[in-house]
């Protein structure tokens, strides 16, 4: 069953097909028919602007070219009146008896209404949330998580193939920070002044502990490097169950590391440089990124040969 505004679009489309074929108006026929609702229900239940948009092919006065409109639409099974507002808007009234084939509609097509196929054959990739695996999920991130999902819902109702990717923040300092803050707290010292703090890291180190015999005895490079790996992957565990109970699925869990595994952010650098957007200032490599429009360049690799967050982007984009 068409909605009502698909069955009202037709109505208006059919009127203006029968005013240019009477030769009252000089138009083409539109591809689609604006439609709204009034913010003042007074107005009618649903306007339309199409007078105004037909007004100057037809060579008439917008309000000239309404009132042709509404003689031709007169009244039908869905509308009870048409009515001509301001430089030549239409406002529609429905009949109330299109209100209950409205409901029989929405009965009819169960979770499948409202969904349409406007976005067919067009792919997404909608990614959001992105949280270090470094922490809890706070609210901010279930605020995002919704906003994500809901968005997702929409655009697959509209026809769209919707990928939902989490991208993981899962390499730089912040990591190995993440992995010293556990060390530190299973082996009773105080966690680094630029470490992360709270109760979670001591109960996190206690499990990484307790899942792996022998690991506070370990040499202390590598003893760093499993407190962060068990660390993060337990986080990681964490916040998919979490965002699994709030509701919110992914497809695709990307992780940055990937990227530079791959080669793949050294490569973007290259390619850019090829392409003249890349150079060199006080030690440290820049992106040009004033030529589109940015308010300042941004650096992709510092003095000391570290690569910045903005570096991986430029892969990943």
């Amino acid at each position: 069953m068409p909605s009502q505004i698909d069955e009202l679009s037709r109505v208006i489309t059919e009127a203006i097909a029968r005013a240019i074929t009477s030769g009252q108006i000089e138009a083409s026929l539109p591809e689609a028919i604006p439609l709204e609702r009034p913010k003042n229900r007074d107005h009618g239940d649903y306007a339309t602007s199409i007078a105004l948009q037909l007004a100057k092919a037809a060579g008439k006065n917008p309000r000239e070219v309404a009132l042709i409109l509404q003689k031709h639409i007169g009244t039908t099974p869905l509308i009870s009146a048409v009515d001509i507002a301001g430089p030549g808007f239409l406002n529609f009234t429905l009949n109330r008896a299109s209100q209950a084939n409205l409901v029989n509609s929405i009965i009819e097509s169960g979770a499948k209404y409202g969904q349409g196929n406007s976005l067919s054959g067009v792919r997404i990739n909608l990614e959001f949330i992105s949280a270090n695996p470094t922490g809890p999920l706070h609210l901010g991130h279930t605020r995002w998580a919704a906003v994500g999902d809901a968005l997702g819902r929409v655009l697959s109702a509209a026809g769209a193939d919707i990928s939902r990717e989490f991208y993981i923040n899962d390499r730089g300092n912040q990591m190995d920070l993440f992995g010293a803050s556990l060390e530190a707290a299973a082996l009773g010292k105080p966690i680094p002044e630029d470490g992360y703090q709270g109760n979670y890291i001591h109960d996190l180190a206690l499990e990484v502990v307790g899942a792996n015999n022998g690991i506070k005895d370990l040499p202390e490079p590598a003893r760093l490097v499993e407190f962060r790996e068990r660390g993060y992957q337990l986080q990681l565990n964490q916040q998919k169950k979490v965002l699994d109970t709030f509701g919110t699925h992914f497809d695709t869990w990307f992780s940055e590391r990937s990227l530079h595994d791959a080669g793949s952010v050294e490569h973007g650098i290259d390619v850019l440089r090829k392409q003249g957007h890349v150079f060199e200032l006080d030690n440290a490599t820049w992106l040009r990124t004033t030529d589109f429009g940015d308010d300042k360049d941004r650096v992709l690799t510092k003095s000391d040969g570290s690569l910045t967050y903005f570096s991986s982007d430029t892969a990943y984009y």
